[in-house]
């Protein structure tokens, strides 16, 4: 019983003492800042060809997703459709879940419209046709 209780006391000692001092050691580490990606000219080909049309699409099919009817799976419409429906039969916290998903999928689309300005500027800065 005796070594036990020792050993107990032991192990929650070196515990105490690797909290306190994990903060100080913490404290002294500070993440380097980010450094600047650079591309060459290739790499920047490759985005204007590939990428750059590709997250063009997934952004405007999203978009047509989230403003999408009813029937559309997905939308915003079908959402609060089936948080309607829930409600009507009595199923109040499914209905308040399925509004909260509608909610903040209304609010990707100022998201969407974001990322599809910075790959316009992107284009604009980066993938014009060589003279």
């Amino acid at each position: 019983m005796r070594g036990t209780r020792r050993l107990a006391l032991a192990g929650c000692g070196i515990a105490a003492g690797l909290l306190v001092a994990a903060p100080i050691a913490s404290a002294d580490t500070q993440a380097p800042a980010p450094a600047p990606v650079t591309l060459s000219p290739q790499e920047v080909q490759q985005m204007c060809t590939a990428w750059v049309p590709k997250l063009h699409k997934q952004a405007q099919n999203l978009t047509n997703r989230i403003n999408g009817g009813p029937e559309v799976s997905g939308s915003v419409a079908n959402l609060k459709a089936r948080a309607n429906d829930a409600r009507t039969k009595g199923h109040t916290a499914q209905a308040d879940r399925l509004q909260k998903r509608a909610d903040k999928r209304q609010s990707r689309i100022g998201e969407l419209t974001n990322a599809t300005k910075q790959l316009d500027a992107f284009t604009a800065a980066h993938c014009q046709a060589p003279k």
